[in-house]
């Protein structure tokens, strides 16, 4: 697979629109590369936002066993995830970005072999304690970013499944995907978001006041089908929303727990943190709730 120049159709881009003076000129063949899109907005959310290092924010093992109390309130989605994943009990499946075992511990227990790929410590602290209780033994940790991951060198290539469900943190996601699709032999799934989620609304509001600087998102899925159909790959894809609440004992614990991606080091932005989760967590059978809700999305092609 290759990056290729693009004629922009009408029913796949909008034209490339060049402004001259007072005069707007529409030019359909203008090529974009959607990689140095993806990058560029990479860069913003990284300079103003939580996002500019994902693996430190899940360093400590207490916010890896709350990201999986968290999805454990998600069983429906997680089942449902690995049931319309095509695999069979001989399947080998190559999980990236794979957290506390979201999904790698429940593979494991259908297919004959997972590999997972996780930098940060906690995650992969809390997954291997999650192995154990659940005894499966069939999957392989590499602890590295997949940007440094060497697909002959780290891994046992080629895989049945290759599946990044919402970690495609990477800079260069066309060099990432083609990553994927040379440890791949049948498919690879790419779970991804669409739109403005909840916790961008939230950085959104907060992050002028924490940072006095405006918050980026990052790309969103109009970027990555971009990139990918530049690459000569036209996914089926599937879009759904999804509810993720995050419960709290109280606003001093959900103030904790945040405070490491609202990069609240003084007692200032601590004071806006918990003014923020006061005004905005729920009560919830005896709980504190911080409501959420994203449009995800899911793309998926067979090699």
């Amino acid at each position: 697979m290759h990056n290729k120049g693009l004629d922009v159709k009408p029913d796949t881009l909008l034209d490339a629109i060049v402004i001259i003076g007072a005069d707007i000129m529409i030019n359909p063949h203008k090529d974009i590369d959607w990689n140095e899109v993806w990058k560029e907005q990479m860069k913003q959310n990284r300079a103003s936002g939580p996002g500019r290092d994902c693996a430190r924010i899940w360093e400590s093992r207490d916010s890896a066993q709350r990201f999986w109390n968290m999805c454990q309130e998600e069983r429906r989605r997680i089942d449902k995830t690995i049931w319309e994943t095509d695999t069979t009990t001989q399947s080998r499946v190559l999980d990236i970005g794979a957290g506390p075992g979201t999904l790698a511990i429940p593979f494991a227990q259908k297919v004959a072999h997972v590999t997972a790929v996780e930098p940060a410590d906690g995650m992969v602290g809390v997954m291997q304690e999650k192995m154990a209780e659940f005894g499966a033994q069939n999957i392989s940790v590499v602890q590295k970013r997949w940007e440094d991951v060497d697909v002959k060198r780290d891994l046992q290539p080629p895989y049945d499944v290759v599946i990044a469900s919402f970690s495609l943190g990477m800079m260069d996601i066309q060099t990432a995907i083609e990553k994927m699709a040379m440890a791949s032999s049948k498919y690879v799934y790419l779970y991804h978001f669409a739109g403005e989620t909840s916790w961008d609304r939230m950085w959104s509001d907060l992050w002028p006041k924490l940072h006095g600087v405006e918050y980026n998102s990052g790309p969103k899925c109009d970027v990555l089908y971009n990139v990918l159909y530049h690459m000569g790959i036209y996914p089926h894809i599937h879009t759904f929303r999804l509810q993720h609440n995050q419960r709290y004992s109280s606003v001093e614990e959900a103030a904790s727990a945040l405070w490491p991606q609202a990069q609240a080091d003084t007692g200032e932005k601590k004071a806006i943190l918990r003014d923020f989760l006061a005004r905005n967590l729920q009560e919830e059978n005896g709980a504190l709730v911080l409501p959420g809700s994203s449009i995800r999305v899911k793309m998926w092609w067979q090699k």
